[in-house]
This record gives C-alpha cells, structure tokens and sequence, in this order.
C-alpha cells in the first residue's frame, strides 16, 4: 500500500458484480445505484444469493467483489452491542448494509458473518420511518448514531450516496448526532450537505506499520488525515479511534508519531472525542485470520480470555500501550476533547486516566458533554 495523499483509490472499485434481490428491483433508489455502478446486473430471487465458489470464509476475498443490494427484514436501529463487564459508551447502532470491501486482518466481521458478499440495504424507507420513530419516542434523549458497525460507513458512498440522503435527515434532528467512521477517504459527497453540526465524521487510526501491513485497501495516514483536514473546513466536527491498538516492534514511536501527524494535520478544536481500544478479538477469529493472511504475525503473542469471551492482552500490557498514548494525546488535544476507552473495565480507567467514568456521570454523559456546539 502506498503513502500518497488525498486522494486515495476507491475500495469499492474492486466489485465487479451487483446482484439485486428481486423484490426491490423497482425501488427508485435500486434503479439510481444501478445506473450509477455501471457494473453487470444479476438479478436474484427472495431466497437466493449470490453464488461465490468455494466456502467461507475461505472464499471471503472472491466475495467482496460482489455486492447484493436487498432489504434489511429486521430492526435498522440497535443499541450497540457491549457487555456488562466494561465500560459502554451507549452507541446507537445504524445498520445500513453488511461487510466491507476493504479487508484488515483484524476484521471481527470475518468471525460474525457468515456470508463472503457485500450486502446494503435499500429498503430506505423502512429505514427513516423507523429511525423517526425511535428518535421522536425520547425527544429528552440525546442518540449518538453510527453506521459503522457491520461495515465501514463510508466505502461505498461513492455508489450509494446514502450520506446525502442520512446527513440532511440527521441535521433536522432535535436529539440526535450522527458518526460516519471509516477508514477510507471517500468523502466527497460530504462537502456541500447541510449538517448543521449534527455529523461527526470519524476515522479509524493506527500506527502506520500497522495500517500498510494488516488494513488492505485502505486510505493511507497521510490520505486519512487529509480527509479529515478537509470535512473540517466544510465545518464539520471529526472524532479518531485508535482501535485496535497492536503491540508491535517499535510500537511506542510509531503510535507518537502518528498523534503528532494528526495534530499536525488536523485542528485540535474541531475533534469532539478519540476513543482507544487494545486489540481484542473472538477466539474463532484467530484461525480465520491466520488462514487467510498467513504473513500476519500478531495474533500469535501472549494474550488472555476476557470476561467477555474475547482476547485481549494481559492488563498489564494494556495499560503501558495506554499510557503512553494517552500521554501524547493530552500534550495536543484541546481541552473539551473527550478521550475515552471502548469497552475497558474501572481499573484500566483508573490506572491510565486517574478516574473512572462513574466519577464523570458515565462514559455516555461524557461524550454527550463533548457535543458542546448542540
């Protein structure tokens, strides 16, 4: 992967084959991503998928150059999916399709899906109606929104251009705040939306050895960062996540010098929140990943079962990865910057931090105080 700046190749320009289930081929919004793919047409049926050779998630790399578009039959809108051992932040999940043409290693959609094509939902309707509804449900509630569960919010706007339909939607909401994370760069159709300080756009950030060896197709830091200067001056607020932090050789150095490049880079005051999470990962992950991208040799240090089933590094080695990023954060970040942990227990707060978030009103009530332009 290459370093160059902004802008960075499309990642959904490696799909090559739209499928379109046959109860929403008449659907306006169908027709219009239609037209603008260019892309071969199959069309299928209500209980058909595409046909991708081979097994998964041995065929996963051939899947991710197809992308069905169909409708989501369940609930668009969730609250994120922590667990009581740690600390939540009380996200508001918007589910707008499954997978992601990108491919890091570390991809815990790769251990939860089971299916190796891209898929998004265009049954938009269903989706506002509903989001409406929850939002007009608790008008006191302040929702923080993010699209960027089970897929990257923003790698295939270029096709579906669904952030000119959300973000508008979002600006008219009272109590809600929208975050699009990604780790591309594809952030084009954002410039001229009306958002009314109501989007945060958000990307995911690593040390640069780790974003050119295990996030493929991806932006580059440099493409990222240039991104996010750019939504800044649309007047957009930006939020970072350092997730997952990987122990690696020179890892000190390399994390340093990518949150000086940010501040750099980027206005200080214009982040609302960065976020840190040590890698941690379903334990079936582990031999995914490994057959898969065998050169990746990460998984393969010490690590201990959590108390939510998943691996993460002994607490110890937690805590000096935190440390030392915390650290370097605090020297740049403007002072009403939320810094916080996803999903981390009340000890690793204290020992990093000095607080925990129940001194603070709650992770929640930190974040929705960083909101300070609402």
């Amino acid at each position: 992967m290459n370093n160059t700046l902004y802008p960075a190749p499309d990642p959904a320009g490696i799909i090559r084959q739209l499928h379109v289930a046959e109860d929403c081929l008449d659907l306006a919004y169908t027709q219009e991503i239609i037209a603008r793919s260019g892309l071969p047409v199959q069309v299928v049926g209500e209980r058909d998928y595409p046909d991708i050779t081979g097994t998964y998630p041995g065929n996963l790399s051939a899947g991710k150059r197809h992308l069905l578009l169909c409708r989501n039959r369940g609930a668009f809108f969730k609250p994120c999916p922590g667990t009581k051992e740690y600390r939540c932040c009380d996200y508001q999940v918007l589910n707008i399709g499954m997978n992601c043409p990108m491919d890091c290693v570390y991809c815990i959609l790769q251990s939860y899906l089971n299916n190796p094509w891209l898929s998004f939902f265009v049954n938009i309707d269903d989706l506002f109606a509903e989001l409406s509804a929850s939002l007009g449900a608790e008008p006191e509630r302040i929702f923080r929104i993010g699209t960027g569960e089970f897929t990257d919010s923003l790698t295939l706007d270029n096709l579906t251009h669904f952030s000119i339909k959300l973000v508008p939607f979002i600006a008219g909401q009272a109590n809600a705040v929208l975050e699009l994370k990604t780790k591309s760069a594809n952030i084009a159709n954002l410039e001229h939306l009306d958002h009314q300080g109501r989007t945060i756009v958000a990307w995911s950030l690593n040390s640069p050895t780790i974003m050119q060896r295990e996030e493929l197709r991806t932006a580059s830091l440099a493409q990222r960062l240039e991104a996010a200067r750019l939504c800044a001056s649309w007047g957009y607020h930006l939020a970072f996540h350092f997730d997952p932090i990987i122990l690696h050789p020179g890892w000190e150095e390399a994390y340093t010098q990518a949150i000086r490049t940010l501040f750099n880079t980027v206005p200080a005051e214009a982040i609302a929140w960065i976020s840190l999470g040590a890698l941690r990962y379903l334990p079936s992950l582990k031999q995914i990943a490994a057959s898969r991208f065998p050169a990746s040799r990460f998984f393969y240090q010490p690590f201990i079962d959590g108390l939510d089933g998943k691996r993460r590094y002994f607490r110890e080695q937690r805590v000096e990865m935190y440390r030392v990023i915390v650290r370097e954060l605090r020297r740049h970040a403007a002072g009403r910057t939320c810094l916080y942990f996803c999903m981390e227990n009340d000890t690793i707060w204290q020992e990093v931090f000095g607080f925990t978030p129940g001194d603070k009103g709650g992770v929640p009530a930190m974040l929705d105080r960083s909101i300070h332009w609402l």
